[in-house]
């Protein structure tokens, strides 16, 4: 082990930092219901939401901030969220039936992403805003609401591939807006204006939007002016569209400290290359391999500490500078022409929002590198890994939480309980602040977003983690099973 340890602290703010320091509590949890656990902080996701508002606010801006359901399934979460004024972003059948019954009314629910004839129908019959897909899906919604004779449905259309453009503030430089499998090509545009042409008496045509898979915000300055430039064009054929929908993609930034992510990404790629010993489970590179001497590949991690992210990348898109409209911000665009701005957050939503619990089985160590801590829980119920995100997790003993230093840390691999080789919960080395005990707790804090119950699975037969709802009262923690939760039970969740 080098001198300083390779700590990758986690970013907690005085919610879920207040539930680590109850005393007892996380243990009394698990004790109960087993491990794992996952918790969720409904008053947490309503806090978010206000975030959001703020920089809405904060460029004049009306619209909706949608919810992307599918980032955690937890109906705690829903259901407080229900009792807000935001809406909320569903991509399956289940989601929507999910949705309805949480308490949202159809006005506030956008169905997205690939859709099934019975996800459609119920869509339509229900009456909520469908982001159509391609012309396919244009279509058949048409055809499906004067088949069915179902009442007109309020439609945006997803478009994609933006070409080229200058990124904003670049004094000219270039940026690609990179392909997606989800939307139109925009210059597919007029097939999509004939069709809903034919349409008129079935669709409500109120806005365009996009989805990328990109962290750049040159790339999604491209796609909205692009979108701008597409309402112009649908007012132009005589619809009235007043919608752009930015997608989701806000990101959340996981770590306390810069120095640490940049610290560690460095030594990761210098072990790689042999110039330090090995951080992983056999060498594993994480997309990173040593070709002769040579670095090759691409580090495929989630940037786990981020200068901007949430509402803060949302307000840095809208303040980046429109190439239409040279010296004035992208939010100006919006304001001047009366649009309305769509987004659909989801693990920025849900950022600080839940933490899953893991007890110790088993510490072990053969010959001389890192122990071995295999825990009451599977790869599959901890999708940090899975998801390329690097955060360390907290030792939760009976006496509490062990703070993060760099005093005597100790290097681990996180094993899961499946009778499977490959059921690491981490394949790098975990560097924690001590040994832990078996019976102690690993708290997997910030995980509500993807990585709590995204890919669980009963293999084996195992048990997938239970999931409560917990909220202050005062100076007391309470809480109940998710399912019961309704915000009726806690102060913060009267609407």
């Amino acid at each position: 082990m080098n001198a300083l340890p390779l700590y990758l602290e986690p970013r907690v703010e005085p919610r879920p930092a207040a539930l680590l320091r109850a005393d007892g509590f996380t243990h009394d949890l698990v004790d109960a219901l087993g491990s794992p656990l996952n918790i969720v902080l409904p008053d947490q996701i309503a806090d978010n939401l206000d975030r959001f508002r703020a920089t809405y606010r904060g460029h004049q801006l009306g619209g909706q901030v949608y919810f992307a359901h599918k980032a955690n399934r937890s109906s705690a979460l829903l259901r407080r969220l229900a009792a807000t004024d935001a809406g909320v972003d569903v991509a399956s059948l289940g989601e929507l039936q999910h949705a309805l019954g949480a308490g949202f009314a159809p006005g506030r629910i956008m169905a997205t992403g690939p859709k099934n004839p019975a996800f459609l129908w119920l869509a339509a019959r229900t009456g909520v805003t469908v982001n159509v897909d391609s012309l396919a899906e244009l279509d058949a919604l048409g055809d499906l609401v004067r088949t069915r004779s179902l009442p007109r449905v309020r439609t945006v259309l997803r478009l994609s591939a933006f070409g080229t453009g200058a990124a904003p503030g670049s004094g000219g430089v270039k940026v690609l807006s990179r392909a997606s499998r989800f939307g139109s090509p925009v210059g597919a545009l007029d097939e999509l204006i004939k069709s809903a042409d034919r349409h008129r008496e079935a669709i409500e045509l109120i806005g365009v939007g996009f989805h990328l898979d990109t962290t750049s915000v040159a790339e999604k300055a491209l796609a909205l002016e692009g979108c701008v430039s597409a309402l112009g064009t649908l007012r132009e054929h005589g619809f009235s569209p007043h919608v752009v929908d930015t997608g989701g993609g806000f990101g959340v930034s996981y770590l306390a400290h810069r120095e640490q992510w940049e610290r560690y990404t460095s030594a990761l790629t210098q072990s790689v290359l042999g110039q330090r010993p090995a951080m992983t489970w056999r060498g594993y590179g994480y997309g990173l391999r040593n070709d002769a001497g040579t670095l090759r590949g691409s580090l495929g991690l989630y940037p786990a500490h981020r200068a901007t992210a949430g509402e803060g990348y949302l307000d840095e898109l809208l303040s980046s500078p429109a190439s239409a409209t040279p010296g004035r911000p992208l939010s100006a665009l919006l304001l001047e022409n009366l649009f309305d701005l769509y987004t659909e957050p989801g693990r920025a939503l849900v950022d600080q929002c839940g933490l899953i619990l893991a007890r110790v089985l088993e510490v072990r160590r053969d010959g001389t590198g890192p122990y071995l801590v295999r825990l009451e829980a599977k790869a599959d119920d901890i999708g940090l890994e899975e998801h390329g995100v690097f955060m360390d997790p907290v030792v939760i003993g009976r006496g509490g939480a062990a703070p993060a230093g760099d005093g005597d840390a100790v290097g681990v691999y996180l094993a899961g309980g499946l009778c499977l080789e490959a059921d690491l919960i981490s394949r790098r080395t975990v560097f924690l602040p001590s040994l832990p005990n078996p019976g102690d707790l690993l708290g997997f804090v910030n995980t509500a977003g993807y990585c709590m119950d995204f890919r669980t699975s009963h293999a084996q037969r195992l048990p997938a983690a239970r999931a409560v709802a917990a909220w202050q009262d005062g100076d007391l923690w309470r809480w109940s099973l998710d399912e019961q939760y309704w915000p009726t039970l806690s102060q913060g969740g009267q609407a």
